[in-house]
């Protein structure tokens, strides 16, 4: 597996090599926000997640087109086709243009990833500016006989659908029990059946954001033209602008767990339909984020947004947390394992990171010794970290792997042991394009956040001991009080008394 990418293929239900369509290049579609709100834990989970394969794809040498969408229409309330549109309706309560909603939001997501050092995609599409190529899509499926119309709206045929292609494949369900779970929501009669889902929407009077499109559409062997002032269904957007960007086959398409049905589902029958054939080649599945066992989520109220983690400002959190720590502790876990949240975790994966930088920092002043025999621990560190990468993306094995060759970072710099200038430039470049490239680590970042912990340390000892000190001056233990001044003063810092207690300078 050293030398051969294998990926979670969700499909499969198995890890498989990766080989892309197209030798030396990769196109992969990753399902990203919608922009009503401020991005939280939950949201940095599969943006690091993806982050990661495309950094790690670059590494390896493919040249990678990388599509992100930004989705600011047609997602409505409880992912459901009926209710508000979430982004009109933070408008509507805030007195914004959704538009005015769909900037500021996505400014403040992109602050967020420029911190979390998530890089930028190749094409960040947005679902507004790509209604032209969702009518289109919608129009093919109608011509395939896979969708009806109902009172100004289109609905994917489900039941028809599955007579021809497996519907359910991805999340594993079958329609009977689909039918099984579905909820009846309001509006149900518009559709055959519960399970249907919109590709058009008709807007109601009071809905903001709407288009005019015109169909063409088969009822009863009768050639029939709809209008209708709508708006496509969430799951149209990422079909349509997926295979505009990257073909009607591509080779990655990822995303949340909890996205995996409806929203993924509904993309496979959308993209059969139309094209007769599936899309996507590999999908990608990261784990969700949970607190106490339940899903960070705005539909929970339950989340924590980056914003928070950065400045420390939400009750479950004892204490603000650098970005680096965010991403360090997503990195931490497998991404397809799930991620229980607590501040005493984050603390924990502080000290690692730390911990990490400080190596790092200590990597870049070792010095090499002419004599220094060969190191086995740093010969096969790329193989191992590379053979962790190819395992699916296993960042916590790379993580582990890198901390071991601390060890020796140590003991070099202790004096302990010795290392060749070869060894050097191999455990130097491994870091960097593992630690940094790959990872995304900013350690320089992190090693000056540990030498401000350090200094904080340190100041606090001297304020200590000159704290003792004016104690032993107030009880009249002037031999005590002398030796802490003296020596002090021996070590080279300036200590003066004052009517407050004291001031010192080094």
């Amino acid at each position: 597996m050293a030398n051969q990418l294998y990926l979670y293929n969700t499909l499969a239900r198995t890890k498989q090599p990766f080989r892309p369509l197209h030798e030396g290049h990769v196109g992969m579609y990753v399902c990203g926000p919608t922009v009503y709100g401020d991005a939280h834990l939950g949201h940095a989970r599969p943006a690091i997640t993806f982050d990661i394969l495309f950094r790690y794809l670059t590494n390896i040498g493919y040249k990678v087109r990388y599509v992100r969408n930004i989705t600011d229409v047609g997602h409505l309330e409880h992912d459901a086709d009926e209710g508000e549109d979430k982004i009109a309706k933070k408008a509507r309560l805030e007195q914004l243009e959704p538009m005015e909603v769909v900037q500021f939001f996505t400014n403040r997501y992109h602050h967020d990833m420029e911190a979390l050092n998530v890089l930028p995609p190749s094409i960040e599409p947005h679902a507004s500016g790509h209604i032209i190529e969702q009518i289109a899509f919608v129009q093919k499926i109608l011509d395939k006989g896979y969708a009806y119309v109902s009172n100004g709206s289109i609905y994917m045929d489900v039941e028809r659908y599955a007579q021809d292609f497996p519907y359910g494949k991805l999340s594993g369900r079958n329609l009977e029990d689909i039918v099984t779970d579905t909820r009846e929501l309001d509006g149900q009669d518009e559709k055959r059946h519960s399970f249907d889902f919109a590709l058009w929407k008709k807007a109601a009077p009071e809905h903001i954001m709407h288009w005019p499109a015109v169909f063409r559409y088969t009822e009863n062997g009768e050639v029939k033209q709809l209008q209708s002032e709508g708006f496509p269904g969430w799951h149209m957007e990422c079909s349509a602008m997926g295979t505009k960007y990257l073909g009607e086959e591509f080779d990655i398409h990822g995303g949340g767990m909890d996205l995996m049905f409806p929203h993924h589902e509904a993309e496979i029958a959308q993209s059969c339909a139309a094209l007769g054939h599936d899309t996507v080649h590999y999908w990608l599945h990261n784990n969700m984020i949970t607190i106490a066992g339940k899903k960070m989520g705005k539909s929970y109220n339950n989340f924590i947004t980056l914003r928070q983690f950065f400045t420390g400002d939400h009750p479950l959190l004892t204490k603000a947390f650098s970005p680096m720590t965010i991403r360090f502790f997503i990195l931490m876990a497998h991404y397809r394992s799930t991620v229980d949240f607590s501040s005493e975790a984050l603390e924990a994966a502080e000290k690692g990171y730390q911990r990490m930088a400080e190596a790092y920092a200590r990597l870049q002043k070792l010095q090499s010794a002419d004599n220094a025999q060969p190191l086995d621990e740093v010969a096969g560190l790329r193989e191992r970290c590379a053979e962790a990468m190819n395992d699916d993306l296993n960042t916590p094995i790379v993580i582990s792997n890198l901390f071991d060759s601390t060890k020796i970072i140590n003991s070099v710099a202790d004096g302990k042991a010795a290392i060749s200038a070869s060894d050097l430039t191999e455990l130097r470049d491994v870091w960097q394009t593992y630690a940094i490239d790959i990872l995304g680590l900013q350690l320089n970042a992190g090693a000056q956040q540990a030498g401000d912990s350090h200094q904080q340390a340190y100041n606090g000892a001297i304020d200590l001991l000159l704290n003792i000190r004016l104690e032993a001056k107030r009880n009249k233990d002037w031999g005590t009080s002398d030796r802490i001044r003296n020596s002090l003063t021996d070590l080279g810092f300036k200590i003066k008394d004052t009517k407050d207690g004291f001031e010192w300078s080094l």
